[in-house]
């Protein structure tokens, strides 16, 4: 069982929930035979856990993490009818994101679309980017949303994502999905914040 630290984020979403802090604390301790600094950070456990999936390939952690929302978060977001995962920023055979969403919509018995919402390749990092306003110009029609529901009616989306900073990726990525008129409340979910 992990610990969580609930938080409510605001954006051009209907309710969102992000489970922890990332890191409780970062030293940098010196540096590398590369060059490159290295720091002696302590994680939440949400933090470590999510950590250990990205940078590690600990596919062991996506179950737990999944389970965290699922107890913590999902029960906050009203009458979720599917769960989409955030586009990725980087290709890898197995995405991190996709795969805890995947496994909470089992945990949920909701659809996962995991083709639902793209991102254009070749944009920029946004890591190196430092305020809102170069992360919205950045990523500027950068989403789209494939339509790929076939049934009648509207659903409520939840969309899951493991880092939340400024939530300009976010809001893009909602704004987007805000353009499908088979998509009624949107409700997003981030694992952990910087």
């Amino acid at each position: 069982m992990m610990n969580v630290n609930l938080k409510e984020i605001a954006g051009n979403w209907n309710k969102g929930i992000v489970l922890d802090k990332h890191s409780k604390s970062s030293v940098l301790t010196g540096q590398n035979e590369y060059g490159h600094n290295v720091y002696d950070t302590i994680r939440t456990d949400v933090g470590e856990a999510l950590f250990q999936l990205k940078y590690r390939s600990d596919w062991n952690r996506v179950q737990p993490l999944a389970q965290c929302i699922y107890d913590n978060a999902y029960p906050l977001f009203d009458k979720v009818g599917f769960i989409v995962p955030m586009a990725a920023s980087n290709v890898r055979a197995r995405q991190p994101v996709t795969e805890v969403a995947q496994a909470l919509a089992q945990l949920a018995g909701v659809p996962c679309f995991t083709t639902m919402l793209l991102k254009a390749a070749g944009g920029v990092s946004l890591k190196n980017l430092n305020t809102k306003e170069e992360k919205v110009a950045a990523i500027a029609d950068s989403f789209s949303c494939k339509e790929i529901i076939e049934n009648e009616g509207r659903w409520n989306v939840l969309v899951i994502d493991d880092l939340y900073h400024t939530g300009a990726s976010m809001e893009a990525a909602c704004a987007a999905l805000r353009g499908y008129n088979k998509i009624n409340n949107i409700y997003v979910a981030a694992l952990t914040w910087r």
